[in-house]
């Protein structure tokens, strides 16, 4: 005797088209600014050891001019620019880094950190992340008017 039921099947899974994304899919699509990847961007460079400050002379000078003012708030995307597509990101960065540290390892934290948490908060796929060192920090005592006053005149 054989059996009249159909065969069973595997349930189906929702339609997916090739250009589905975490970003875009079926039901709706995500954009993300430029400013939110630069914040992201920005954040996690400063969280790695050996980064002293962000951005170059310039915008490091705007940066603290901008801190005294009162109620002012802190730019978090202060050397960092930004390129992005529907799915991925190109990131520049510019540092300041600490004396002392290897600065390629330095780079390949910042790198390394950088892509992480942009790919993990936006879904974006990080193409690349330049890094420009403008300067090395040095920690100095001369920034101390009594330093000054005791050492004596190189000119006279």
């Amino acid at each position: 005797m054989t059996s009249s039921q159909p065969p069973t099947t595997a349930p189906k899974s929702p339609a997916v088209s090739a250009t589905d994304s975490a970003l875009s899919t079926s039901q709706g699509k995500t954009t993300i600014a430029d400013t939110v990847v630069s914040k992201i961007a920005g954040l996690s460079a400063r969280e790695v050891n050996g980064v002293y400050d962000l951005g170059g002379g310039a915008s490091r000078i705007v940066g603290s001019l901008r801190e005294r003012i009162p109620g002012a708030t802190v730019n978090h995307s202060q050397g960092v620019s930004v390129e992005v597509g529907e799915k991925q990101a190109a990131i520049d960065i510019e540092i300041v880094a600490d004396y002392g540290v290897a600065i390629a390892d330095l780079a390949s934290g910042i790198r390394r950190n950088v892509i992480a948490a942009i790919e993990k908060m936006t879904g974006l796929e990080v193409t690349e992340v330049n890094i420009t060192v403008n300067d090395v920090h040095v920690e100095d005592d001369s920034d101390d008017d009594t330093a000054d006053s005791a050492r004596p005149a190189r000119v006279q």
